[in-house]
């Protein structure tokens, strides 16, 4: 052959590793510096993968220490996790149907983070932008949520639909079929992909 054709190995970067000790301070392997919840905040939003592990036993404590960043920011006022969520997740623990609500959280976060910039650009077209667009969608994001979230216990009473917040009319109505038509379908999505696992 004319060319030799050179096939790379994908870079793999290992997690930074970040060590708790007992007195609860956080030591960042990679920087030789002591890090706070604030830092591994910050190095989520980043993208930057890292591990926590107690430094005594080296087990791996990373789902804690990241559910408690989520305690921290919601304390903040960073009101992110709706109260019946919170409880709908709740009476998960210990249920038979625990078991699938990791793979299907995980699954939805991950087809939400894949259209969200489809759906900001959509959302301001539709609406001219503004916080109250943004908040719309959340509104119906977490109310297809919760009815997904129903599905994994079909015996629970109904709940109240959530309250719509007043959204502006839509000038061109033709988009606003478009974005609704586009949400129906992520639903059907969210459906099949629950049903798979």
């Amino acid at each position: 052959m004319a060319e030799d054709l050179k096939t790379e190995a994908p870079v793999i970067i290992a997690p930074v590793i970040i060590k708790k000790y007992a007195n609860r301070r956080l030591y960042n392997t990679q920087t030789s510096s002591y890090v706070t919840l604030d830092h591994l905040c910050e190095m989520v939003k980043q993208g930057t993968d890292f591990e926590v592990h107690d430094a005594r036993t080296g087990d791996d404590i990373t789902r804690s220490v990241l559910t408690q960043i989520i305690f921290e920011e919601e304390a903040k006022g960073q009101n992110l996790l709706p109260i019946r969520f919170l409880r709908q997740l709740i009476r998960f623990y210990g249920d038979p149907m625990q078991s699938f609500v990791p793979g299907y959280l995980d699954l939805s976060m991950q087809s939400f983070v894949k259209n969200q910039k489809e759906m900001r650009e959509r959302i301001a077209k539709v609406f001219g932008g503004g916080n109250l667009a943004v908040e719309a969608l959340a509104h119906e994001n977490m109310a297809m949520f919760e009815r997904t979230m129903q599905m994994f216990t079909p015996f629970s009473p109904p709940q109240n639909p959530p309250e719509q917040p007043d959204t502006p009319v839509a000038s061109d109505h033709s988009d606003l079929s478009d974005l609704k038509t586009q949400m129906e379908e992520m639903r059907r999505q969210l459906a099949e992909l629950s049903e798979r696992k």
